[in-house]
């Protein structure tokens, strides 16, 4: 690449920025000829392209990039040319390709309508509502508990493969299809993450590729978790870049769809939102809720946490402090403490339908 092109993608960057920062005073346009329209065709395209492979493409694309990154910084470090114009305006083109390429492909999503406006509900809600909805929630729970265990004190393990679970997750998107059109999941890209360990380390159960729309599932994560998960990551390639928006719309797939574990792991998921933001409001409340819970139920949430806590390591705190940071440059101001929004959604939809 010559000088001239690299200083003119340099300067490319903060105009890009600016574009950006435009763009999100205008979700009506986004959501129109964005997310429901260029958006819809860049993505399955991506997906045809690397779905079909058995390994993830973007992956093994992070890896190399990463080897190669730290291969030009020790270079440029022992040659003392780090602050030369030159090894400036590589990063500077090469960040503004970067930049360009994440929005076009996937970013500018952020910048859509909220689900909530999309869904026509409310994003509002009373601690009345909040336990209402919990209620429901625990007692939808306690019945599939129930029927997939009869003993109360054991959780449920989930008697699926994550290949059998990725392929259950299209016709558990397809059912939600009159609900929300965009949801129709195909073609498939969801594939379990090379870097699975590093993933855990880092505390994540996956993440999407933004550049290949390859959606990555840990595949150390328990199976319990594994059909939110996949959900959650789906989500993320039909165009629900928050956080908080593709938890939702990964309960309410797999709440809704056929399969009893499927569903279990879906009203588990929702419920512990709900409980987690009702402990913030009125612990006491929040307590007695959750001891009406089947031990089974609570064995689960138990597993889940003694799965985390066993990788637990200094640096996931800055990973997470990492993550945090970039959802709030990216429209997400709470960062990772979403909980408020998820239950919004959660406690809009259901208080008049039943779970």
């Amino acid at each position: 690449m010559q000088a001239k092109t690299k200083l003119y993608l340099t300067i490319l960057l903060p105009v890009q920025i600016l574009i950006i920062k435009g763009i999100s005073f205008f979700p009506e346009t986004v959501e129109r000829f964005y997310s429901n329209g260029l958006f819809v065709y860049t993505s399955k395209i991506l997906r045809y392209v690397f779905g079909w492979l058995p390994f993830s493409f973007g992956d093994i694309l992070y890896s190399v990039c990463i080897v190669l990154l730290i291969r030009f910084f020790i270079k440029k470090i022992r040659s003392k040319a780090l602050f030369k114009k030159e090894v400036l305006l590589d990063i500077g083109a090469t960040l503004s390709i970067i930049y360009a390429s994440f929005h076009i492909l996937w970013g500018i999503n952020y910048y859509r309508l909220p689900l909530h406006e999309i869904l026509k509900i409310e994003d509002t809600y009373t601690e009345k509502e909040l336990i209402m909805v919990s209620e429901k929630l625990i007692a939808h729970a306690n019945s599939l508990h129930a029927t997939l265990e009869p003993k109360d004190s054991l959780s449920i393990q989930i008697p699926y493969n994550k290949e059998l679970i990725f392929e259950k997750t299209i016709p558990a998107y397809d059912q939600l299809h009159t609900l929300l059109p965009g949801l129709k999941y195909h073609p498939k890209s969801i594939k379990k993450s090379i870097l699975s360990l590093p993933l855990t380390y880092m505390g994540f159960s996956g993440y999407l590729n933004p550049l290949t729309n390859e959606a990555q599932v840990n595949g150390l994560i328990l199976n319990y978790k594994t059909p939110t998960t996949s959900c959650h990551e789906e989500a993320h390639q039909l165009g629900f870049a928050k956080e908080n928006e593709a938890n939702f719309i990964a309960a309410l797939t797999t709440m809704n769809y056929e399969d009893l574990y499927f569903k279990y792991s879906g009203t588990t998921f929702a419920l512990k939102f709900c409980l987690n933001d009702l402990y913030l409001r009125n612990e006491e409340k929040a307590i007695c809720l959750a001891e009406e819970l089947r031990p089974g139920i609570r064995a689960n949430y138990r597993e889940v946490n003694e799965f985390w806590e066993s990788y637990e390591n200094p640096l996931e705190f800055i990973f997470e402090s990492t993550y945090d940071k970039y959802l709030k440059i990216n429209n997400q101001p709470d960062g990772m403490e979403t909980y408020s929004y998820v239950v919004a959604l959660l406690v809009n939809y259901y208080k008049t339908k039943p779970i």
